[in-house]
C-alpha cells in the first residue's frame, strides 16, 4: 500500500510540476509520507489557482490521492473554483515516429506532374498523434455538459449538514438523494442540476451549502464506417467528439474524405467539413456526439494541388459534391501567396484526351479537380540595388536610388564599421554592367580617399562594390600567381606542392600567354616562392579580378617593410604606397631610389624610362605613380654582417655574438674574454652551414655511386661464378645497400679543421679564419681518454697515457679481431683531422696520440675488392666517424 501511495504521489507531483523536495519520506518514527507541498499558481486546466491556506492545500492533495476527485471545494475555496476530474492515467502516450508514408494515388498523380519533392494530401497528419480517442480526463467539465444515465456525481454538503455522496444517474434518468424526492438529471446540463440542488439546500437544509462535481462520465459506443484505418464500434466517453472517434479508429485514410463526413443518429443526419477545423475554412463544425450516432467517412472527393510560392503547399480536397472551386479559395487554404504581388499563376490541366496542358490563370479563375496550380514570380530579378562585398563585416545591399537621389560610394560606405579591420585602402573595385549589353567590367577607386571624404563615385543599378583585405593583395605575390604569370597550368606545381584550387589562376595564365610582355614588370620582381597559399574567397567569386588588379599595380621592392605588388589608381602618391607597405626599414638608402616607368604614349617600341631619385628629404608625396611603375629602394651599406655566431664550451663569456664583415676567430675569442684554464683548443669543433651542405651532398653522391657499383657487379656476375660465389655476392650486395642507406641517413656536421689556440693565431695570422654568420665554435674541456672502435675485441675508451701510440691503445683494448685490417686503421685527431694509425709491422705503431683522439680499426674488405664497389669505404667511414665525433662534442658542450 505504501508503494502505491508513493507512486501516486510521484504522479501528482509530476503533473502539478512539484519538485521532489515537496515530498517527505516515512521516517522511523512513523512520520507522514506527504509533507505539505507548495501548489503551483495554476491548475491543470490552466485556471489560476487561488491562494489557499497550507491546511487546505494538504487536504486538496490528499483528496486527489485518496479518491481521485475533489468532493466539492474544501473550506476556504471559493464556489467558482474549477472541478478536477479523476482520470490521472488516461493521458495517451506520444505516437512513435514513423517513416514517411508511401504516396497515395492522388499524391502519385500530382508527383508525376510537379517537380520534387512530392506534395502530400493536406490534413491527414492530424490523426497521427496516436491518441486513444477518449476525451481527456483532466480539467474542469463545461457548465453545459449534458448529463445522462451512468454519469457519476459527487455531491458534497458543507455547513449544518456535512456529508459527501457519490451518486450515479439511474437508467430512468433520475438522481436519488437520501431523504429527498428523485431529481430528474438526464438531459439536463450540469449547471441546471447544480442550481436546483443549491435551491434545495437553501430551502430544506438551512445553513448548508452544496457542491456538485463529476466523478466519472458515462461511456458510449460509436459506430465508425468507411475510409478509416479501424472501422467498427469504438468505446468512447460522453465528452468525446468526432475527432476523438476518428482518432480512436486510427484516423482517416488518404482515400477518405475530410470534407464530406456524414454523422447519422437520433438527431438526424448532418455533413461535417473538417477543413473548417483544421484549415480555418469558412463554416461551422458541430463535433459533438450522442449515444447512437454513426460516423461514415466516404471516399475522397476531387483534389487540386497548390505548389510553388505559397505558405502551405499541399494537395487539397474540393468541397463536398463540387468538381471546381474558385482559385482564391484554394490559395486561402494554402495560406496565401508568400509574395504580396507580382505572382504568376500557372495551371497544369488535362484536356478531354487526357493530355497535359498549361495555362495562365487570373486571380478570379476557377480550378477543376485534377488541376495542379503553380505559383511563381512574374519576374524574379533584383532591381534597383547596389551591393557592398568582399572584406566587409556582412554583405550589404542598398537601394541604387531613393527618390531623385542616386546612391554613391560615400553613401554606401557611410559607416567605417561596415568594413572589417585591416582593409587594403589604395584600391577598391566596382563591378559594373554595361547598360546596353550587360557585359561586366571593373572600375577602380581609391578607398582611402573615399573614407576620408576626398573622393566619391556615383553608383548605378546592379553595381557591386568590392573591398579587399591586405591578405588578398599579398596573394598576388604567391607562387600560384607567379606560375600563372609564367603561363604554367595550375597542375604543374613544382616540388610536389599541391596546386592552389583557384579558377582565377587559369584566367591569369591565359592572359599571360596571350602577351608575354604584359606582366613583365611583375615577373621580374624577384619575390621568392615560399609556399602555396589558399585562394582568397574574393578571387573565387570574381575569377577575373587578379588580371585586372595586376594591370593596375605597381611593384615596390627593396627596403620596404612589406615589399610586393600594390594595386593603385592613377596619380597615387609614393607616400600612400609606402604606407600600404608598412613603411620603410631603417637601412633604406633614400639618395638613390630607382624609379622605372613604361610610357603609354610611345608609338611602336615602348622604351623603359629608369630614373634615380634623391628622396632624402622624404618628400614622397611629390612622386606620383601610375600602374605598371616599379620602385626599388636600395639598402644602405653596413659593416654589420647578416647574422650572429655562437660560442659554446670553455669560453669565459659564451653566447651569441653579432659580427661585422671580415671579423676573424681571434677577435671573437677576445670579445668572449678568452678561454678558461680547462679549455682544450686543439679539440675545437668549428662548424659552418655551407660546409655542412657540401658534406651532406658528398654523402648522397657517395651513396649513389655505391648503388651504381652494386648494379654493375650484380649484372656482371649474374652468369659467371659458382652457386656459392653468387650467394656470397648476394650477401655483399645486401650489405652494400644497407651502407648506402646509412650514408643517406647520416647527418653531416659541417666541421672545419681550424686553429683555435689564441697564442698560435697571434703568431701565425694566416691561420686566423674569417667568420661567417651561423658559425658555431665549441671549445671542450681537456679530455683524459682515447677511444678505440671498430674490429677490436673490447672497444671503448681508455685513459690517456703520455707517449702511447695507436698500437698501445689497441693492445690495451684486447687486440684486433680475426677479420680486422690493421693496415687500414686510422686516427681521428681532436681537431678533426685524420691520419694513419701505423699498425702495420713496418710502421712501428704510429705517432704518439693526443688525448681526445679516436682510433678506428676497420674490417678487412679484401673479399669484396674484386667487385670494385667498396674501394673508398675507408674514406667514407672516416667521414662518418668525423661527423659523429663532431656532433657528439657539440651536443656535449651545448648540454653544459
Amino acid at each position: 500500500m505504501m508503494g502505491l501511495r508513493r507512486i501516486m504521489a510521484v504522479l501528482v507531483a509530476s503533473y502539478f510540476g512539484l519538485s521532489a523536495a515537496a515530498f517527505g519520506q516515512t521516517g522511523p518514527g512513523g512520520s507522514s509520507f506527504l509533507a505539505p507541498p507548495t501548489l503551483p499558481p495554476i491548475m491543470p486546466n490552466g485556471t489560476p489557482l487561488p491562494n489557499l491556506p497550507p491546511g487546505t492545500q494538504q487536504d486538496l492533495l490528499q483528496r486527489l490521492l485518496d479518491g481521485g476527485a475533489t468532493r466539492g471545494p474544501p473550506p476556504g475555496m471559493p464556489r467558482s473554483a474549477p472541478i478536477i476530474a479523476p482520470a490521472f492515467a488516461t493521458q495517451p502516450l506520444p505516437a512513435p515516429t514513423t517513416p514517411e508514408d508511401p504516396l497515395s494515388s492522388a499524391e502519385a498523380f500530382f508527383a508525376a506532374r510537379l517537380d520534387p519533392p512530392p506534395l502530400r494530401q493536406f490534413g491527414y497528419e492530424t490523426f497521427r498523434s496516436g491518441g486513444t480517442g477518449a476525451a481527456q480526463g483532466f480539467g474542469a467539465l463545461p457548465e453545459d455538459y449534458v448529463l445522462g444515465p451512468d454519469d457519476e456525481l459527487i455531491v458534497a454538503f458543507r455547513g449544518r449538514a456535512r456529508q459527501t455522496l457519490t451518486l450515479r444517474v439511474g437508467r430512468d434518468g433520475t438522481l436519488l438523494l437520501p431523504d429527498l424526492a428523485p431529481i430528474p438529471a438526464a438531459g439536463r446540463s450540469l449547471k441546471d442540476l447544480r442550481a436546483q440542488l443549491e435551491g434545495i439546500a437553501t430551502r430544506d437544509l438551512g445553513g448548508s451549502e452544496v457542491f456538485v462535481s463529476i466523478g466519472q462520465v458515462r461511456q458510449m459506443n460509436i459506430f465508425i464506417a468507411g475510409e478509416v484505418l479501424h472501422p467498427g464500434f469504438q468505446p468512447l466517453n460522453a465528452l468525446s467528439t468526432v475527432l476523438d472517434a476518428l482518432s480512436a479508429a486510427g484516423g482517416v485514410r488518404k482515400t477518405g474524405s475530410l470534407r464530406a463526413i456524414r454523422i447519422e443518429g437520433p438527431r438526424g443526419r448532418r455533413v461535417l467539413d473538417l477543413y473548417t477545423v483544421i484549415a480555418d475554412a469558412p463554416g461551422d463544425a458541430d463535433l459533438s456526439l450522442r449515444e447512437g450516432d454513426r460516423i461514415i467517412v466516404p471516399p475522397v472527393g476531387g483534389t487540386v494541388a497548390v505548389a510553388g510560392d505559397v505558405a502551405r503547399p499541399a494537395i487539397y480536397e474540393l468541397p463536398a459534391r463540387q468538381a471546381a472551386a474558385p482559385l482564391a479559395e484554394l490559395l486561402a487554404l494554402a495560406g496565401g501567396t508568400i509574395r504580396q504581388g507580382g505572382n504568376r499563376l500557372l495551371v497544369q490541366q488535362s484536356d478531354s484526351a487526357g493530355r497535359r496542358s498549361f495555362a495562365e490563370l487570373a486571380p478570379n479563375s476557377t480550378v477543376r479537380r485534377g488541376d495542379a496550380v503553380l505559383v511563381q514570380p512574374g519576374a524574379d530579378v533584383v532591381a534597383n540595388t547596389v551591393r557592398l562585398m568582399g572584406h566587409v563585416a556582412i554583405p550589404v545591399t542598398r537601394a541604387a536610388s531613393g527618390g531623385r537621389q542616386a546612391q554613391t560610394l560615400r553613401g554606401l560606405i557611410s559607416d567605417r564599421r561596415l568594413l572589417r579591420n585591416d582593409p587594403y585602402v589604395r584600391l577598391g573595385v566596382v563591378w559594373r554592367a554595361d547598360r546596353r549589353t550587360g557585359q561586366r567590367n571593373f572600375v577602380g577607386f581609391d578607398l582611402g580617399r573615399v573614407l576620408e571624404g576626398q573622393a566619391n563615385l556615383a553608383l548605378q543599378e546592379g553595381d557591386e562594390v568590392i573591398v579587399f583585405a591586405r591578405s588578398d593583395i599579398v596573394f598576388l605575390t604567391s607562387p600560384a600567381v607567379q606560375r600563372a604569370l609564367r603561363g604554367e597550368a595550375a597542375e604543374a606545381a613544382p616540388n610536389g606542392v599541391a596546386a592552389v584550387d583557384c579558377p582565377a589562376m587559369t584566367a591569369l595564365a591565359l592572359a599571360s600567354r596571350a602577351s608575354s610582355q604584359r606582366y613583365a614588370y611583375v615577373k621580374g620582381a624577384g619575390f621568392p616562392e615560399l609556399g602555396s597559399a589558399a585562394c582568397p574567397q574574393v578571387y573565387l567569386d570574381y575569377p577575373d579580378l587578379p588580371t585586372f588588379l595586376l594591370d593596375q599595380s605597381i611593384v615596390l621592392t627593396g627596403e620596404a617593410r612589406v615589399p610586393g605588388v600594390f594595386p593603385i589608381t592613377d596619380n597615387t602618391g609614393l607616400d600612400q604606397v609606402i604606407a600600404a607597405a608598412g613603411g620603410l626599414s631603417d637601412a633604406a638608402d633614400l639618395r638613390v631610389v630607382e624609379f622605372a616607368r613604361e610610357p603609354t604614349d610611345a608609338g611602336g617600341a615602348i622604351p623603359l624610362a629608369r630614373t634615380r631619385l634623391d628622396l632624402s628629404s622624404r618628400n614622397f608625396a611629390a612622386v606620383r605613380l601610375s600602374p605598371r611603375d616599379t620602385i626599388r629602394i636600395p639598402r644602405s651599406f653596413g659593416d654589420r654582417d647578416t647574422g650572429p655566431v655562437i660560442l659554446v664550451g670553455e669560453f669565459l663569456r659564451p653566447g651569441s655574438y653579432d659580427i661585422r664583415r671580415g671579423e676573424r676567430l681571434s677577435e671573437i675569442i677576445g670579445r668572449a674574454g678568452g678561454m678558461t684554464p680547462q679549455a682544450y683548443p686543439y679539440g675545437a669543433v668549428f662548424t659552418r652551414a655551407s660546409v655542412r651542405e657540401r658534406q651532406q651532398e658528398g654523402f648522397s653522391r657517395t651513396a649513389r655511386e655505391l648503388e651504381t657499383s652494386l648494379i654493375q657487379v650484380a649484372s656482371g656476375q649474374a652468369v659467371a661464378g659458382s652457386r656459392g660465389t653468387r650467394a656470397d655476392l648476394g650477401s655483399a650486395i645486401s650489405a652494400g645497400r644497407e651502407l648506402a642507406n646509412s650514408l643517406r641517413e647520416a647527418r653531416a656536421a659541417g666541421r672545419m679543421v681550424v686553429e683555435a689556440n689564441p697564442v698560435l693565431l697571434a703568431a701565425r695570422p694566416e691561420l686566423d679564419v674569417l667568420l661567417e654568420p651561423g658559425d658555431i665554435i665549441a671549445i671542450p674541456k681537456r679530455p683524459n681518454e682515447v677511444t678505440v672502435v671498430g674490429s677490436i675485441l673490447n672497444p671503448g675508451s681508455l685513459q690517456f697515457r703520455s707517449g702511447w701510440r695507436a698500437s698501445d691503445y689497441v693492445r690495451a683494448s684486447g687486440g684486433t679481431q680475426r677479420f680486422a685490417d690493421p693496415s687500414r686503421a686510422f686516427i681521428v685527431l681532436p681537431n678533426g683531422q685524420s691520419t694513419a694509425a701505423g699498425l702495420s709491422a713496418w710502421q712501428q705503431g704510429g705517432p704518439p696520440i693526443p688525448p681526445g683522439s679516436l682510433v678506428v680499426v676497420p674490417q678487412d674488405p679484401s673479399p669484396y675488392e674484386t667487385w670494385g664497389f667498396v674501394r673508398d669505404l675507408t674514406q667514407v667511414l672516416g667521414q662518418i666517424s668525423v661527423s659523429a665525433a663532431a656532433l657528439a662534442v657539440i651536443a656535449r658542450e651545448a648540454g653544459q
